[in-house]
């Protein structure tokens, strides 16, 4: 019986005549590119811009803060204060801010919270031209800032999967961090520079309250971003306590949080810094603060295929492992030029886990709830880093650089791994088989 003779796709080539090299090169170059597809968004590219100046103005002031410390108690100890500091506030106003932004204009809690911030920015001014000397004071302030921090984070996140669609959450989330990495890197070298000037603070914390401003701007041409689902009230723990509950049945959700928490307290090395670039490098403190990002502004550059991964937890927790191993490595030599090296690899390493939280988070979790779960992840994600910078300054103290910084990051990768291996929901999750299942029920 004859058959009817089948038609080849528009794209089949025959076997025998292969796309050309320099195609596949140029085609592989292109899909591995940043992914720029979000900032045909006029309100997303308004609000990356601005926070992209605020990003290079925090970290102005997030070396100028330590390094001040340091200059007025020559402590590791007290440099690991500013992260105690920080951390109540971080915990408190980052769950609570997370119901805020689920009741209110998310506009209008993210505009406010930003201009706290660029107060309490104005004040460590004063307090610098002042010449007041205070490390308790300059640790007040640092708590009032990680407060406000918190409630902007927690109202921020909330806004990106509204103003750009759900497929390009990813490279939004991407550029962010990328945007952010790159202030990690200009911030400490112009923190470095202006500090290194006469009156170098009053220089520093003057640069990071102009380039907040930017930040402002671009936070008031936000449209109205009101949660959408079921209202709820706006006090009282229940709301904070429906998020946890959410979280706490979804394994995928609190295993990322647990590999951040881990990451971050195990194996961030920052208050660290001052005392190894005095005792062990003799200077390049500004390197070593901009490291981690180097590493991770170039592997943003070329970060077009982490939206292509289906098994976004097991990327997850291969990134932290990474983190905690070049970590580990970085705290073993001599040589700045080799620590900026590893410490380059492991913000790499960070970038990739970076997206995968913030992403794994925003399309994991229905809109109603995003605002009480981006305020978890504040807190995880901002409240790490400083329990981190306790725990680093504590150890230091008491057993030493070595011990404080190789030792406990290499914890931190058997930790990773194990907890990850046992935790199978997220060990498997494929975040296109929940993206189907949640279509379904929309539908």
């Amino acid at each position: 019986m004859p058959t009817t003779p089948q038609t080849p796709p528009p794209d089949y080539r025959p076997s025998a005549a292969p796309y050309p090299l320099k195609t596949r090169i140029t085609s592989g170059l292109r899909g591995a590119a940043l992914d720029t597809r979000p900032l045909a968004h006029p309100v997303f590219r308004r609000l990356l811009i601005g926070q992209s100046a605020a990003y290079i103005g925090t970290m102005v002031t997030g070396v100028t803060i330590p390094v001040q410390v340091y200059a007025l108690s020559q402590s590791s100890l007290s440099v690991g204060l500013t992260g105690l500091a920080g951390l109540v506030p971080l915990v408190v106003f980052g769950l609570y801010g997370g119901v805020v932004a689920d009741r209110f204009d998310r506009r209008v809690l993210y505009l406010a919270s930003a201009f706290v911030t660029w107060a309490t920015t104005l004040a460590l001014l004063f307090q610098a031209v002042a010449a007041l000397r205070s490390v308790p004071l300059i640790l007040v302030l640092v708590a009032v800032q990680a407060g406000a921090f918190a409630m902007s984070s927690a109202a921020r996140g909330a806004i990106i999967p509204r103003v750009v669609p759900t497929h390009l959450v990813p490279a939004a989330n991407t550029l962010y961090f990328t945007a952010g990495n790159v202030g990690q890197i200009a911030g400490p070298l112009v923190a470095g520079a202006l500090i290194s000037l006469p009156n170098g603070y009053c220089w520093a914390y003057g640069a990071d309250a102009l380039l907040f401003s930017l930040l402002l701007y671009s936070t008031f041409r936000l449209p109205p971003v009101k949660p959408s689902g079921t209202r709820i009230a706006a006090g009282g723990l229940r709301p904070v306590l429906d998020g946890l509950r959410f979280i706490a049945a979804a394994p995928v959700l609190w295993m990322s949080f647990a590999v951040d928490i881990a990451a971050m307290t195990l194996a961030m090395p920052t208050a660290l810094f001052p005392e190894a670039a005095e005792l062990r490098f003799h200077g390049g403190a500004g390197l070593l603060y901009s490291a981690i990002a180097i590493g991770s502004v170039a592997a943003g550059l070329f970060s077009g295929w982490i939206g292509r991964v289906r098994r976004q937890g097991r990327a997850l927790a291969l990134a932290v492992a990474v983190w905690s191993a070049a970590v580990a490595l970085a705290g073993t030599v001599h040589h700045l030029v080799a620590a900026v090296v590893l410490l380059a690899a492991a913000g790499a390493a960070d970038l990739v886990s970076a997206v995968y939280r913030q992403t794994i988070l925003q399309t994991y979790t229905p809109d109603a709830l995003r605002g009480r779960l981006q305020g978890v992840f504040t807190v995880v994600v901002a409240g790490g880093p400083r329990l981190g910078d306790l725990r680093a300054g504590a150890m230091a103290s008491a057993t030493g650089l070595g011990l404080a910084w190789s030792g406990s990051s290499l914890l931190c990768l058997v930790v990773v791994l194990g907890g990850a291996l046992l935790v199978r929901p997220f060990w498997r999750y494929d975040v296109t088989a929940t993206h189907a299942d949640h279509g379904a029920r929309q539908s």
